[in-house]
């Protein structure tokens, strides 16, 4: 499944590249910090992704979602890319992520090349955060200025996965509750789900919703999702996130919600007569508005809570410990 339970000036040009120039954060985080001891890992890590989602488009969504779900339990740095070993509780086991969260192999691909110009040098973390911003802009989404110098974490927290990680069946004030305490605000909740215009979920995520005969599902568009989604069987069968254009970056995420075709709970209630109405409401008018917006959320979220300086280590491997 592809989905999320994720200052400064702006410019956005007619490609709808979205150039974010910050300043950096308070974790002396910065877009410059491998401009001498490599200069080159950018460039290295955009090839490797570039190829991935040329691959498969789908990977651009599971990218994205996998910089939020590493992000969201014990800050940005790596946790999730941890196997499990007798002293490593992995989070890639716990029910938000197991046959869910993907993508690992594209990570660990990047990161060997990257390993081969610099070795030693550029952390796992940062490349997730590279990484997300290259599946967007591989697809025709925005790009921004990510900042640098996370470290890699030596621990994983499965249990924390668990409670931290919004579930696809929350109401709109436990979603709202559960960015707060991440530092963001539901402005960037909106953002950030507006990443569901890429990607699939499959169909025990959704089932319920298509089923319910409800006032806030579209009859038709229940109907027609019923069709690769049985009541009682198909548990793994995937649905698009965004039936209109599901390859493509765009805000078409949020006309579907007015529409009352959210596929998930979590999607249809940023649109349900709630405090955030008005941001989707906004978004599907204003589509720069939504890529401005989700580039700067984006950066907000890669900002939670890193490793820097002593702290934390530079994995060879992102899924184990050096």
């Amino acid at each position: 499944m592809d989905s999320i339970y994720f200052f400064g000036n702006i410019v956005v040009s007619f490609s709808v590249l979205i150039l974010l120039c910050n300043a950096p954060s308070e974790a002396q985080l910065s877009p410059s910090f491998y401009s001498s001891t490599c200069p080159n890992a950018l460039t290295t890590i955009r090839t490797s992704i570039r190829q991935a989602v040329s691959r498969e488009r789908r990977m651009a969504a599971s990218l994205i979602r996998l910089h939020f779900h590493d992000c969201f339990v014990q800050g940005c740095d790596a946790s999730i890319l941890l196997d499990e070993t007798p002293s490593i509780q992995s989070e890639k086991t716990v029910l938000p992520n197991v046959n869910s969260v993907r993508g690992f192999e594209v990570i660990e691909a990047a990161k060997r090349e990257v390993e081969k110009i610099c070795p030693g040098v550029v952390s796992c973390a940062d490349i997730l955060a590279v990484a997300a911003r290259d599946a967007s802009a591989a697809v025709g989404g925005p790009s921004w200025n990510v900042n640098l110098g996370r470290r890699d974490s030596t621990t994983a927290r499965g249990s924390v996965a668990k409670t931290d990680l919004p579930s696809p069946f929350s109401n709109l004030s436990t979603l709202i509750s559960a960015f707060a305490n991440k530092g963001l605000s539901a402005r960037d909740m909106v953002a950030l789900s507006g990443s569901h215009t890429l990607g699939q979920s499959q169909c025990f995520l959704f089932r319920n919703r298509i089923y319910s005969n409800g006032t806030d599902i579209d009859a038709g568009f229940a109907s027609t999702r019923r069709r690769q989604c049985p009541s009682n069987s198909g548990d793994s069968n995937l649905a698009a996130l965004d039936s209109v254009t599901p390859n493509s970056f765009d805000n078409n995420y949020f006309k579907n919600l007015m529409q009352r075709k959210g596929l998930l709970q979590t999607d249809q209630v940023l649109f349900s007569g709630g405090s955030t109405d008005s941001i989707v409401s906004e978004y599907s008018r204003n589509p720069r508005t939504f890529l401005s917006d989700f580039g700067n959320s984006m950066i907000k979220m890669g900002d939670i809570e890193p490793l820097t300086g002593q702290n934390g280590i530079i994995r060879r491997i992102c899924s184990a410990i050096n």
